[in-house]
């Protein structure tokens, strides 16, 4: 499926549950803000919609909980909560963050992020962790219309890069968006964060990898770099 000598250009970081440690924050935000509001959400729900866009979110949270399931109340306490831990205690950066960073931009290879995060809280939440002037390309999921598992925003993120889908590797923690990066004719490699791949997903994509660390090796054993 893929030519495992091709030249890499650029590399495409999903950010929740990849760069940060922030998945099990909208576990806990998720079901705090629910309960505000008398729905129990549990982990498997919040797993269930991980990179969902807006409008693929919705009628899942209403399939749960029924169509009066107030979507954006609960969302938006959600992001209240979430956004006041974040201050007060700051972003957990995932094992080898630095050093995929590090080792890309002394290999000259791109670096762009595809995140369902919003444009304003996304920069925030870079530049709070010290990595924003790492990346060429910030593409945020209120500048497409449809999110993952959509390939838009990874199609948007390889057209501003200047760069062939299959030149960009893509990295995510979850399954929605590694059928967004696959969809766009990206190289998707998963490392799971609060789920593993089940055997179908692993057979579509082209590794699973435990950390950013093994990433890199992964990146100097099979691919040629600029």
């Amino acid at each position: 499926m893929y030519n495992s000598k091709k030249l890499l250009k650029a590399v495409i970081f999903d950010m929740d549950g990849l760069l940060f440690d922030t998945e099990s924050l909208l576990v806990k935000f998720w079901h705090e803000a629910g309960m505000k509001y008398g729905y129990n959400i549990t982990p498997e729900h919040v797993i269930s919609i991980r990179s969902l866009a807006r409008v693929k979110a919705i009628p899942v949270f209403q399939e749960y909980f029924g169509s009066g399931f107030d979507y954006e109340a609960v969302r938006n306490e959600r992001i209240r909560l979430m956004n006041e831990y974040i201050n007060e205690y700051g972003l957990v950066k995932k094992k080898g963050v630095d050093d995929i960073l590090e080792f890309l931009k002394s290999n000259n290879v791109k670096m762009a992020l595809a995140t369902a995060t919003d444009s304003k809280r996304t920069p925030l939440y870079l530049k709070k962790a010290g990595i924003y002037e790492y990346f060429d390309e910030i593409i945020c999921g209120d500048m497409v219309k449809i999110g993952k598992p959509e390939p838009d925003i990874y199609r948007l993120a390889v057209k501003t890069l200047g760069l062939e889908a299959d030149e960009c590797m893509a990295l995510e923690d979850s399954p929605n968006g590694l059928i967004s990066a696959k969809r766009a004719g990206c190289i998707p490699v998963m490392v799971p964060d609060l789920s593993e791949p089940d055997e179908e997903l692993l057979s579509s994509i082209y590794a699973r990898e435990d950390s950013l660390i093994d990433v890199i090796g992964l990146i100097k054993k099979d691919f040629i770099l600029s």
